[in-house]
C-alpha cells in the first residue's frame, strides 16, 4: 500500500476536522468524537483524596458525562425510569433532574444498560437517547422541547450508539439483526428531516462522525459491523463504502484534513467452530439443531446463544450459525484511508495503511499531536505514525493491566488511559509516550472520561467526579 505522505499540519487539521467549539465538550468523547481538547492547566496526578473538586452520586449506566454551557449532563436508570441529570460544572450541584417511565422495557444484555448512549448538547439544551423510548429534547432549564418515539429494537446486545448534532439536525445510527436505520430529526421540532435505510447492516454500536476534507463537502461517517459508510449530512444521501471487518463495531473515526483513520478489530471468536464440529461436542440428542439447554456448559456460548439464534426460537441451525461466524470476516485492524471523491465502492489504492497488531474491541484510536494512539485490554498501548502507519512504540500500563471500555482522551499534553478496574493512567503525549501517573479511582469505570477547561469529569458505577486544580 502506498505510505501517506508527511502531514506537517495535523494537529491543526485535527482540531479543524472537529468542528470544535472550545466552550463545548459536546457529544461522545467530546468534539466530533475526537477525544481532544484545547484547553490548558490539565492534573497529572488526580485521586478521591488528591485534585478531588466534587464527587456527586449517580444511578447507574455506561454513558459518558458531556460538558455545555457550563453543565455536565448524563444519563441513567434506575427502578424502571429513563434518568437525565444535570449538574453545574463548577460546583456539582444537582439542576434539574427529569425522569420518563416508558410502556415498555426490552430485555437487557447483562453487559449493557437502558441508558448507554450518551447525550449531545448544544446551546439550545440537551438531546438524549433512550432505546426504551426515543429521543428527547430538554431546554437548558430543563424543560422537554419535544420527545421521538423509537423502536422497540431487535439488537441482542442491546443499543449503544450515541446521538450527534450537526447544524440544526439530530443524527443518530439505528443498527439492529434487522431493519437497521440512520435518521436526522430537526434539532428544534423533533420532526424526521430524512431516514436512510441501512439493510447490509447488522447490530452496531458506533457513533457517527462528521469527516471534513479538505476542498470537498462533509460527509457523515458510519463505522457499521461490516462496512464503512459515507453520507450526505444533509440529506442522508450515500456517497461510498467500503468493507470492513469488525465483530464490534465501536469505535467512532477521527480525522485530520482529507485522512480518515479507522479502527476495527474482525475475525472469528475463538468459539465459533465450524457448525458440524460444535455438532459434534454439544449436540446432545443428535437432532442436528442446537438447543440453548445444550451449551449450559461452556459459558462463552450459552452467554451469546441469544445472537446466534436470530429467529428467537432457542434453537441454532446450520445456517444461524453460519451466518454469525461470518460476520466480522475482512479487513480488520488500524488503517488510514483518502477517499477523495470517490461514489459507490472505495477503491483498494485508497487505504493508505493497515496495522493488524494489538488492536483494541471497544475503545476508539486517539489522534493527537501528530501521534496515533490504541489502547486495548490488558493495558496495552500503542502508537503509531498517522503518515504511515509505522509503530513508534508498544507498551503497557504497568499498573492498570485490565480490562477497556473507556477510549483514551486527550489534553494539554497528555494522554488519559481509563480501565475498568477504576485506575486512570495519563501519558506524556508523545510517539515515545511516557507514563506520568497511574490514578486509582477505586471503582468501576466504563465510560470515557470528559475534559474541559482544565477539568476532568469521571463516571463511575455509582458517582461522577470532578478533578483539577483549584485555579479551574
Amino acid at each position: 500500500m502506498r505510505s501517506l505522505p508527511i502531514i506537517s499540519a495535523l494537529p491543526l487539521l485535527a482540531l479543524l476536522a472537529a468542528g470544535a467549539d472550545k466552550d463545548f465538550w459536546g457529544q461522545f468523547r467530546g468534539p466530533n468524537g475526537s477525544g481532544v481538547d484545547e484547553a490548558l492547566g490539565y492534573p497529572a496526578e488526580f485521586s478521591p483524596s488528591k485534585n478531588l473538586l466534587w464527587k456527586v452520586a449517580v444511578p447507574y449506566s455506561q454513558s459518558s458525562p458531556i460538558v455545555a454551557g457550563g453543565r455536565v449532563f448524563l444519563t441513567g436508570s434506575e427502578d424502571g425510569q429513563l434518568i437525565t441529570l444535570c449538574f453545574d460544572a463548577k460546583s456539582g450541584a444537582s439542576v434539574w433532574r427529569k425522569e420518563i417511565r416508558p410502556a415498555e422495557l426490552q430485555e437487557v444484555y447483562y453487559g449493557n444498560d437502558r441508558a448507554s448512549p450518551t447525550p449531545a448538547a448544544d446551546e439550545h439544551g440537551v438531546v438524549v437517547f433512550f432505546p426504551d423510548f426515543g429521543v428527547v429534547a430538554y431546554a437548558p432549564g430543563g424543560q422537554q422541547i419535544w420527545a421521538v418515539r423509537l423502536g422497540p429494537f431487535r439488537n441482542f446486545y442491546g443499543m449503544a450508539a450515541s446521538p450527534i448534532l450537526v447544524r440544526n439536525l439530530v443524527i443518530l445510527v439505528c443498527d439492529q439483526r434487522t431493519g437497521s436505520y440512520l435518521i436526522a430529526l430537526d434539532r428544534r421540532t423533533g420532526q424526521t428531516k430524512w431516514r436512510t435505510e441501512r439493510p447490509a447492516a447488522t447490530n452496531g454500536w458506533a457513533t457517527p462522525m462528521i469527516f471534513r476534507p479538505v476542498d470537498r463537502p462533509e460527509q457523515l461517517i458510519v463505522l457499521g459491523t461490516e462496512r464503512l459508510d459515507s453520507y450526505y449530512p444533509a440529506t442522508g444521501e450515500p456517497r461510498w463504502w467500503m468493507p470492513v471487518g469488525s465483530l464490534g463495531s465501536m469505535g467512532v473515526p477521527v480525522a485530520a484534513g482529507s485522512t480518515l483513520f479507522v479502527s476495527t478489530r474482525g475475525s472469528i471468536e475463538p468459539w465459533m467452530r465450524p457448525f458440524e464440529a460444535v455438532l459434534n461436542l454439544f449436540d446432545k440428542d443428535e437432532d442436528g439443531r442446537l438447543s440453548r439447554g445444550e451449551f449450559r456448559a461452556n459459558k462463552s456460548m450459552y452467554e451469546h446463544f441469544g445472537w446466534i439464534d436470530t429467529d428467537g426460537d432457542d434453537i441454532i441451525d446450520a445456517a444461524e450459525w453460519n451466518t454469525a461466524r461470518n460476520i466480522g470476516i475482512g479487513e480488520f485492524g488500524a488503517f488510514a484511508i483518502r477517499p477523495g471523491d470517490a461514489q459507490g465502492r472505495l477503491e483498494p489504492h485508497m487505504v493508505l495503511w493497515r496495522f493488524r497488531k494489538n488492536i483494541p474491541y471497544v475503545p476508539a484510536p486517539l489522534l493527537y499531536q501528530n501521534v496515533f494512539y490504541l489502547v486495548r485490554d490488558g493495558g496495552i498501548i500503542t502508537s503509531l505514525d498517522p503518515a504511515s502507519g509505522q509503530p513508534l512504540k508498544e507498551g503497557r500500563s504497568p499498573d492498570a493491566l485490565g480490562g477497556y471500555y473507556a477510549s483514551p482522551v486527550a489534553a494539554d499534553g497528555k494522554v488519559y488511559l481509563a480501565d475498568r478496574d477504576g485506575r486512570i493512567t495519563v501519558l506524556r503525549a508523545a510517539g515515545q509516550w511516557e507514563v506520568l501517573a497511574v490514578n486509582d479511582i477505586d471503582e468501576e469505570i466504563h465510560a470515557t472520561p470528559a475534559l474541559h477547561q482544565g477539568r476532568i469529569y469521571v463516571r463511575t458505577r455509582s458517582s461522577i467526579y470532578c478533578f483539577g486544580s483549584s485555579a479551574n
